[in-house]
């Protein structure tokens, strides 16, 4: 009764320096001496100092409260062999003095001030932004794909009205999860990141490549959500109305072989199932798996939005199957190769096509809004390269302007450059790694002369058949004597 009393007390206050009285919060942790008798570690820096300079040695210090052993030779038995105490006479030294004639304080203990409950904010409608908003906060990082945006802001804009409006009638307001598709490096990840960034709301990234099945090495389908949790701070309320991202599900395809166990495939694509609906799912509490020995709490999903993603390789041959069935002899033939130089083949995609894929039926009906990302032509790569908030040239002109050397890059070489992505046929992607390779000599050569004041990159520097502008800084000559 006594230890909970005490630990009540110290709950409720908290200890202050018995010379300074300054409490533990602002001196950081107290020395204990006993007896609840607390010194911060400032005055106990400085009591030490002062016994220094008064002569008192290090030995005579530790003696303080080194017990000296001495036998009685009188008295009885029992009392021989007791302890006793042999403390140096410091009488010379005044604490009071040392801390600037402070007094010894009457209590130990000083009350906490009681935390504010900061009141929950309630969820308001009219917060909410509206679609052509959350749409221009996109235009700002993300080059073209107009539709993908589109369809993107007006899920979330109504996925943000139904959960602030709630159930306040009969009509129940379903939610619509998405199926994101498009050739590698058009920007899918790039666009939910931003998502993530420009909206007040919990928002996961996972990985389907590395879901198993349950029972097997690897991350549980439960992952998923344990990754939505930590993003809202292990709140569950936050969590329950949050977005999570699933990239890469083409991976989760179920595979054409099938002499071999899939755990990997059809079976995650059925773990989801009850994910993707809404159900009430246990999860750890700062922990991605479920053999770690941390609590569990129950998510429910009925209000998570899932957006989905993928390249999905070997779609666009489906595709072409399915819209090469005309006869190729007569009148009315079609060419088979009609629609091998595409490059927005996946816009004509289908649900037929993704079940031949290797999609579960019940997966894809679980998410209604399948839609498209066209590929990057050669004019959104030049803008790519220019207008974005973080695009790349900016980026280097940043670095270099560290070094204050301005950079510059004509029209013609940011053409080039875009040419040069589209033969590689890994989209934005490309650029980076083009950019580095022609950067790399004048990121290296610009730190030995500090008289170089601006870099203009041509197309010919591009394409390796001629060299950079570079351009000294305006020096101001001087007048000598005999000229004046």
């Amino acid at each position: 009764m006594e230890e909970r009393n005490q630990d009540e007390l110290n709950e409720e206050y908290e200890k202050i320096c018995f010379l300074c009285r300054r409490p533990e919060s602002q001196t950081g942790k107290m020395i204990d001496m006993g007896g609840q008798f607390c010194i911060c570690q400032d005055c106990m820096q400085k009591t030490i100092d002062a016994m220094q300079s008064s002569g008192i040695s290090y030995q005579d210090m530790l003696n303080m409260s080194t017990p000296v052993i001495q036998d009685d030779e009188g008295g009885d038995e029992e009392e021989k062999g007791k302890k006793e105490t042999k403390i140096p006479n410091i009488s010379m030294i005044n604490l009071s003095d040392i801390l600037g004639g402070m007094g010894i304080p009457r209590q130990q203990v000083k009350k906490k001030k009681p935390k504010e409950k900061q009141p929950e904010k309630a969820f308001d409608v009219k917060a909410i932004p509206a679609p052509h908003k959350i749409k221009a906060s996109l235009d700002e990082y993300v080059v073209g794909q107009e539709h993908a945006k589109k369809v993107i802001s007006v899920a979330v804009y109504n996925h943000y009205k139904r959960i602030g409006t709630g159930m306040t009638d009969d009509i129940e307001i379903e939610k619509s999860n998405m199926l994101m598709l498009g050739p590698t490096g058009c920007g899918k990840t790039y666009l939910v990141k931003t998502l993530a960034r420009l909206l007040d709301v919990p928002l996961a990234i996972a990985d389907a490549t590395s879901l198993t099945e349950a029972g097997y090495i690897g991350d549980d389908i439960e992952s998923v959500i344990s990754r939505l949790l930590a993003a809202a701070d292990n709140d569950v309320d936050r969590a329950e109305q949050g977005i999570v991202f699933i990239d890469e599900i083409d991976k989760i395809a179920k595979k054409k072989n099938a002499n071999q166990r899939d755990v990997s495939g059809e079976a995650v694509q059925q773990g989801m199932l009850k994910l993707l609906e809404g159900s009430e799912v246990e999860v750890p509490v700062g922990a991605a798996s479920k053999n770690a020995m941390v609590p569990m709490t129950t998510v429910n999903t009925k209000n998570i939005l899932f957006i989905c993603g993928g390249a999905f390789p070997g779609l666009e041959d489906i595709i072409k199957e399915r819209l090469n069935k005309q006869a190729a002899i007569g009148f009315m033939g079609d060419l088979k190769d009609k629609y091998d130089e595409d490059p927005n083949l996946l816009m004509k995609v289908t649900v037929e096509d993704l079940r031949n894929f290797g999609m579960i039926p019940e997966f894809i009906g679980r998410l209604p809004i399948i839609f498209s990302l066209s590929a990057l032509t050669k004019d959104m790569l030049v803008r790519i390269l220019k207008e974005p908030r973080n695009a790349i040239l900016k980026q280097y002109q940043k670095l270099l302007a560290l070094d204050e050397v301005e950079l510059t890059m004509d029209d013609e070489a940011l053409e080039a450059i875009a040419e040069k992505a589209l033969e590689k046929r890994t989209g934005a992607r490309a650029l980076r790694a083009i950019i580095e390779e022609f950067m790399l000599d004048i990121m290296y050569e610009i730190p030995k002369d500090e008289n170089i004041g601006s870099v203009r990159i041509t197309r010919e520097y591009i394409e390796h058949t001629g060299g950079p502008v570079i351009s000294l800084r305006n020096v101001v000559p001087q007048i000598s004597s005999k000229e004046r």
